[in-house]
């Protein structure tokens, strides 16, 4: 069963990892700005090194609870920004940006899932913890012998 956990970290995980570089195009900036984003210059940028850096803590289980959270700001600007469907007119469009704000929404629901439970047995948040526990008992057993 750890093995799930790891496996489903790195499918979630993939998503942000392979989109993020796209936030630092001048497409991506542009189309941000069509939308509507303010300072889409900066704005899509930076929502690409919280996708990324979001992506690579809960891919590596490294303070992965920090890369749920960093995961959710990410997503809950975007979802409104990109995609308000109930501001599109055409009902092609409206059903296409409708499922991609739910598609978007239960990514948030993974992010918060992380941000709450960590990222589980096989994560280097496991082994830090593991291994500073081995070293209190270790200290611990030292400090004891000496008295």
């Amino acid at each position: 069963m750890r093995f799930t956990i790891l496996a489903g970290r790195v499918l979630y995980a993939a998503i942000f990892i392979t989109a993020a570089p796209g936030h630092f195009t001048g497409g991506a900036v542009a189309m941000a700005a069509q939308q509507g984003v303010p300072m889409a210059g900066l704005l899509v940028p930076l929502s690409g090194v919280l996708a990324l850096a979001g992506g690579l803590s809960v891919l590596l289980g490294y303070r992965a609870k920090v890369g749920g959270w960093l995961l959710a700001a990410f997503l809950v600007p975007v979802t409104i920004a990109m995609h308000a469907f109930w501001a599109v007119k055409d009902p092609t469009t409206a059903q296409m940006q409708m499922a991609m704000f739910l598609k978007n929404l239960s990514m948030l629901g993974g992010a918060l899932v992380v941000a709450y439970f960590g990222a589980g047995p096989l994560s280097v948040d496991s082994w830090l913890a593991r291994r500073s526990a081995a070293h209190h008992v270790t200290t611990g057993v030292a400090h004891a012998a000496a008295r």
